[in-house]
């Protein structure tokens, strides 16, 4: 079917854009797209996608040249190309081409390695889907958001992040929060009436964008603008693929910057020293060149990627799906996690269990039925609702177990459930056609608008909250001729009992929060039940304080409290019971001044405080918006799997950590040496490239650090980037590993009587025997071998190291660097200084630890926690879902991919959503009034 030329000018030939199709009648809209309520059929819907191209941004993909053009971005690097070049021009050629295939080792092994992480980061985003209700020949299904195309007729409910540029055709209470648009955080009202032509694209309340969260109600809409060519496709193409940095990629940024400092100043008095004692000016920047890049740990990217890379493939085993691997360091430092209850510590697999009647005539059950957000009297399933209404349905309505009579009763409007409120409401005229009202929700909030209870209700209420069930209130009202419901429930109505749903702990609760414990997480609970039924859940699974006592804060109460009273109030709490999305937020914001939190939900009502924390934690089956705001996704809701993520997490940090310890002290000695050396030589104690072909082997040794085994007493505690530590670390053990050069020094000078040759080969073969060797030792504070075996894929390389230094001289390739052969006793010598050596460096690092009072890994102490995502970050976060696969069809674009969104400002930072929870509506759910 051929689209018509739509009134408002747009042209004949291509769809209207969205300004002209939210200026349209909605019925207008659809025959300008030429499609009809019934949406494409499955073969057009094909034909469009491979015509337009997916519904995708730019980001996520593996490339290849970025990833190479970041191995050169280290300014001494490219002093040391110059220099090299420098070198070729003045005639040592050979001498050049050694530099330049050393330098492209090293680059090429950090190439790889950091390659590979990224397409783990790729594949881990793959495996977070988005889906989104789409009517296809008349009828709904499940379509992954990247197949949309222009024309689609999709459903989106509450908790929905909107997937396209979509023209509403109908809607039930819509409000959209557009903050990842607008900074602004309080929701938008939208409707399907036309806005006036010229309404500028921040008012059009006729459309949802691209981006933005269904934050209360549902509709039916259709797909305007994919891709790029939505407004917010516009923005992330403009924002470029690469997401800011995190607090984790900073701190490695500065470490970097201060080893580079050190390097030219070293590098600067090194060049004046040999320029003093009239050395070739070639020799003498190319040697000083050379020790500004050796003490730089080259390869810190690449191992610090490859560790990350095998962490996250190694949590994907454990069914933690990490979204941005720098967030594993946030991980493994987490030592509060504030969760919900259902599904965490129950099952989830909520079932109705029984009715309790106010007074002696209630009809809870059927009035509760009739107030579900399917209709029971119109027949159907009732899938996908939410978990209490599915419960309900299953037991009383049709075909249920107890089917309620709802025959005759036709319903007139629905008010969904929202979590201001926390309640629904529904009017339906009973087969007398009298109109009445039904309210269904939290038993408190019934009970404020409802006369006065008979005697015996709040103790039956009581009993069912001490029982642990959950429980849900249902009253009626006259509602004489109204036909639209209020958006708050009045007052005048009459309590017909309760609703009463059992969701059993899960039987792995318990260990799961020993293990946790264990690792020095503290559990709190943050729910919108019922603080009677939280405690007595906590309590069965051992989830206590002193005394045995579950200490609890509700939401009033912290709604009474300023941020420093709360602040106390919140850190000896275990429980915080009927909170709003807000105060989630607000208690996880001011939990993180002391410790550094996790924050586990899955559904709208958790996205501010999943933001808000150090580490978002969020489950598969979850809303699409509580997905987008998490770092981390398990693909099952499970507390044994966080615990499990959390070790993980401590792991693959620690053996991070190894690296930049042992790199760092090992260079600094070698440097340190080096500079001392040339002072006093009548020489270059050790070519250019010969410092480099040290660090290129150290640093191949190293590559296999993130195999490595970790202390348990290093995953028992939270571990965090110290820089301050690194650093008192590199000024100990650098001038430890100095000592024994100067003794090989003596020995070489001394005893062998060598030459230049002799002094840098076997200088050569001592350092890298020693710090090699040296690794296995630093990797841990507790005895190495004895007490803590390192893995065999790191022995087997540091042995493999140590054997190449020893027989490179003896063959042509070392000649050619300008080695020599050493006689036998230098290498007796030399096994008795590694041994020694040994021995030195156990005693020390005893004193070092003892005064760190923590391991290599971890330290103690409170973490400053990062700012709040900004606004750029809130929107490559969002991006994720629509993230390209690699090896897409381009697209085609209908209108210009302008950067610049008119009509939408930035008006300050906010988070990206502030909505309430629920799951998401029924696909089928009419949205239209």
């Amino acid at each position: 079917m051929d689209p018509v030329t739509p009134r408002g000018g747009s042209a004949p030939g291509r769809p209207p854009s969205l300004e002209e199709a939210a200026a349209l009648p909605a019925d207008r809209v659809l025959e300008a797209l030429g499609v009809t309520a019934a949406g494409w059929d499955e073969e057009e819907a094909a034909r469009r996608l491979a015509a337009d191209g997916p519904n995708e941004l730019p980001g996520h993909g593996a490339g290849v040249w970025r990833v190479l053009a970041r191995q050169f971005a280290n300014p001494v690097l490219v002093l040391l190309v110059l220099a090299a070049a420098l070198s070729a021009a003045t005639g040592d050629r050979a001498n050049a081409l050694i530099i330049g295939v050393i330098m492209v080792v090293s680059t090429g092994l950090g190439f790889v390695n950091e390659y590979r992480a990224e397409r783990t980061a790729q594949d881990l985003h793959r495996r977070v889907s988005h889906t989104v209700a789409v009517v296809r020949g008349g009828r709904d299904r499940a379509v992954d958001v990247k197949e949309l195309v222009v024309g689609d007729v999709v459903r989106v409910g509450l908790g929905s992040i909107v997937p396209a540029d979509l023209r509403v055709l109908g809607a039930q209470e819509l409000e959209a929060e557009e903050s990842v648009l607008t900074g602004e955080s309080v929701p938008v009202a939208k409707a399907a009436a036309p806005v006036p032509a010229g309404t500028p694209l921040a008012e059009l309340a006729s459309c949802l964008l691209m981006g933005t969260v269904v934050r209360h109600g549902d509709a039916t809409a259709v797909v305007v603008a994919t891709g790029t060519d939505a407004r917010f496709g516009r923005i992330a193409q403009g924002l470029g693929e690469r997401a800011p940095r995190t607090g984790f990629q900073v701190g490695l940024t500065r470490f970097s910057l201060l080893l580079v400092w050190i390097g030219l100043a070293l590098m600067a008095g090194i060049l004046v020293i040999n320029l003093l004692l009239q050395r070739p000016f070639v020799d003498a920047l190319l040697f000083s060149l050379a020790i500004a890049v050796g003490i730089t740990p080259q390869l810190l990217p690449a191992v610090v990627s490859t560790s990350l890379a095998a962490g996250s493939r190694m949590l994907a085993r454990e069914k933690v799906l990490v979204k941005r691997l720098t967030s594993i360091e946030d991980l493994g430092n987490m030592d509060v996690l504030v969760t919900d209850k259902t599904g965490t510590l129950t099952e989830g697999a909520v079932a109705f269990l029984e009715e309790v009647p106010a007074g002696d005539g209630g009809r809870p059950a059927r009035w509760g039925l009739l107030c579900c957000e399917a209709d029971p009297a119109a027949g159907g399933t009732g899938a996908g609702q939410n978990a209490l209404d599915a419960a309900l349905w299953q037991a009383v309505g049709p075909g249920g177990e107890h089917p309620a009579p709802v025959a005759g009763v036709r319903r007139v409007d629905l008010r969904p459930f929202d979590h201001l409120s926390r309640t629904s409401s529904v009017l339906v005229d009973g087969p007398d056609g009298t109109r009445t009202e039904v309210l269904k929700g939290a038993p408190e909030t019934v009970a404020a608008v409802c006369a006065e209870a008979a005697p015996g209700d709040g103790a039956a209420l009581q009993e069912l909250f001490r029982r642990g069930l959950r429980v849900i209130a249902v009253a009626v009202r006259p509602a004489g001729q109204e036909t639209e419901l209020a958006p708050r429930p009045p007052a005048g109505f009459a309590l017909e009992g309760y609703l009463a749903f059992v969701d059993r702990p899960k039987a792995d609760a318990e260990r799961s929060l020993r293990e946790l414990a264990d690792l020095g997480v503290a559990v709190k609970v943050a729910t919108g039940d019922n603080a009677v039924v939280a405690v007595t859940v906590c309590r069965g699974l051992g989830l206590t304080g002193p005394g045995g006592e579950v200490p609890v804060l509700t939401g009033e109460q912290v709604a009474d409290l300023d941020d420093a009273a709360l602040a106390e109030a919140a850190a000896p709490t275990l429980v915080f019971a009927r909170v709003s999305p807000e105060q989630k937020a607000r208690i996880v914001r001011l939990l993180r001044a002391r410790h550094s939190v996790g924050y586990l939900g899955d559904g709208v009502n958790d996205a501010l405080a999943l933001h808000q924390a150090d580490v978002g934690v969020s489950v598969d089956t979850g809303t699409d918006v509580a997905k987008d705001a998490a770092d981390v996704v398990l693909l099952e809701k499970d507390l044994g799997d966080v615990a499990r993520g959390v070790r993980g997490g401590r792991r693959i940090f620690a053996n991070t950590v190894k690296y930049v310890l042992m790199g760092t002290s090992s260079n600094f000695g070698n440097m340190f040496s080096a500079a001392a050396a040339s002072a006093f030589l009548p020489f270059l104690p050790m070519l250019p490239q010969q410092i480099l072909l040290n660090n290129v082997l150290y640093d191949c040794s190293q590559l296999a650090i993130p195999t490595d085994r970790v202390d348990e007493q290093q995953l028992r505690r939270p571990a965090h980037w110290d820089l301050a530590q690194i650093r008192r670390f590199m000024v100990v053990f650098g001038p430890v590993s100095s000592m024994f050069d100067f003794a090989t020094f003596a020995l070489l000078l001394g005893v062998l009587y060598a030459g230049p040759e002799e002094f840098r080969t076997g200088w050569f073969v001592e350092s890298l025997a020693t710090q090699s060797l040296i690794v296995l030792a630093i990797r841990t504070r507790r005895v190495p071998f004895l007490r803590s075996r390192p893995s065999p894929a790191l022995t087997a390389a540091v042995l493999a190291v140590v054997a190449a230094g020893v027989v490179l001289p003896l063959t042509a390739p070392g000649r050619l660097v300008g080695f020599v052969p050493l006689p036998g006793r230098f290498y007796a010598a030399l096994a008795v200084m590694a041994v020694l050596y040994l021995v030195l460096i156990e005693t020390t690092k005893h004193f070092f630890f003892r005064g760190e009072g923590t391991g290599p890994a971890a330290t103690g102490g409170p973490v400053r926690p990062p700012s709040p995502p900004h606004h750029a970050a809130g929107v490559h976060r969002r991006a994720t879902g629509f993230a390209a696969r690699r090896g897409a069809p381009a697209r085609v674009s209908y209108r210009a991919r302008a950067v610049s969104v008119p009509g939408v400002t930035g008006r300050g930072s906010a988070p990206d959503d502030g909505g309430p929870a629920a799951a998401a509506p029924p696909p089928g759910r009419t949205a239209a009034r």
